[in-house]
């Protein structure tokens, strides 16, 4: 078995304001140097929760996300 470092980009702290996951933060990766304008973060194997960006003017290391739906 081998070992191989694996390369990831830049993250961003992402906190979901509200919603089923309401409190959490996840780490997710920045697209083109900004948070992601969408998240579609997995519960469990059937369910996933889809979180937009709460204002379009956020920058540094973290950023809110608001609850849109289930998905």
């Amino acid at each position: 078995m081998s070992s191989r470092l694996v390369e990831r980009g830049p993250t961003i702290s992402a906190t979901l304001r509200d919603g089923p996951l309401e409190g959490r933060s996840i780490e997710v990766g920045v697209v083109e140097a900004r948070p992601p304008k969408t998240l579609d973060v997995p519960v469990d194997d059937t369910t996933t929760y889809r979180y937009c960006l709460a204002e379009w003017g956020q920058s540094g290391t973290s950023a809110v996300y608001t609850f849109l739906y289930r998905a």
